[in-house]
């Protein structure tokens, strides 16, 4: 999960939490989504490439300036269907935190019988042909 709230984090409050407002100046509201992310490994396999409906460099925190993408995406757990976002820090602007990349950073409203090992499916916009 990314929200920036580890003990040695310093972004208080969380990172979604602290970039939402700059997020909402550049009309994408988050307040529909659990103010952290939900971290899903797709391997073996590598998500596809990006189509975002957001991309953008926002200077977020003091000098911090990093670009995001943000693509639509839905989450299927338990039968049920759940819309959100594929946050997508670039690599290139985001400092020390990196992931691996078969993993995907999803922000979605809170799931509450979602467990850990959860069984997911995850739907990404079509690819134009």
């Amino acid at each position: 999960m990314a929200s920036g709230r580890a003990a040695d984090s310093p972004y208080p409050g969380g990172t979604i939490a602290l970039q939402s407002p700059f997020f909402a100046a550049q009309g994408i509201a988050l307040d529909a989504y659990f103010p952290g992310t939900l971290n899903i490994d797709l391997a073996p396999h590598r998500p596809p490439l990006p189509r975002p409906v957001f991309d953008r460099r926002l200077r977020w925190f003091g000098e911090l300036e990093e670009r995001f993408l943000l693509t639509p995406v839905a989450l299927r757990h338990a039968g049920r269907m759940h819309q959100g976002l594929w946050y997508l820090p670039d690599p290139a602007t985001k400092p020390a935190h990196f992931q691996r990349t078969t993993v995907v950073e999803l922000l979605l409203p809170w799931i509450a019988d979602l467990p850990p090992d959860a069984q997911v499916e995850v739907g990404f916009p079509a690819t134009a042909a």
